[in-house]
């Protein structure tokens, strides 16, 4: 698919806003669910992390394929794809509040390096908005668990 094509697959709209169903549904049984909210905040924690190390992976994949990182270097772009991977790890480690607070900069701060990317790459044109649909998303539902901040002052994920 070209960046002139604006018809976003089928699949991808399935697989993206399919994505979200695990971001919505955990947040709302933290929500629901004060006796079990230890419980979904951590599966909500980890699920963030495995999507953050996903999008970063995304970058990587743009690195290697697109025609335009065959005539210039993307060792920046190498080097950003595997730091929400780190974040992600580092967000297992932590306090779930702190663990939260770096998913959603995390996912913040990806946006913004698509929004680079974006400058460089002719990226297909459904791209950029859809990623950002699916960062407000589940930035909104991790940060709907942190303002419950029941549960959250606890040590790691392990607690």
């Amino acid at each position: 698919m070209t960046s002139s094509e604006s018809s976003r697959p089928a699949i991808v709209a399935w697989l993206g806003y399919g994505g979200l169903l695990p971001f919505v549904v955990l947040a709302l049984a933290s929500a629901l669910d004060a006796n079990h909210r230890e419980l979904w905040q951590k599966m909500l924690l980890s699920y963030g992390a495995v999507i953050l190390s996903f999008v970063g992976a995304l970058h990587w994949a743009f690195a290697m394929v697109h025609p335009a990182t065959q005539e210039q270097p993307a060792n920046g772009v190498y080097a950003w794809s595997v730091m929400p991977s780190l974040v992600a790890w580092v967000a297992l480690l932590v306090s779930p509040a702190a663990g939260t607070t770096l998913l959603l900069g995390g996912l913040l701060a990806h946006y913004r390096q698509d929004l680079r990317l974006a400058r460089v790459l002719a990226l297909p044109t459904w791209y950029l908005p859809l990623r950002l649909q699916l960062t407000v998303v589940a930035c909104l539902c991790l940060a709907t668990v942190y303002l419950l901040g029941q549960g959250l002052t606890q040590g790691g994920l392990s607690a």
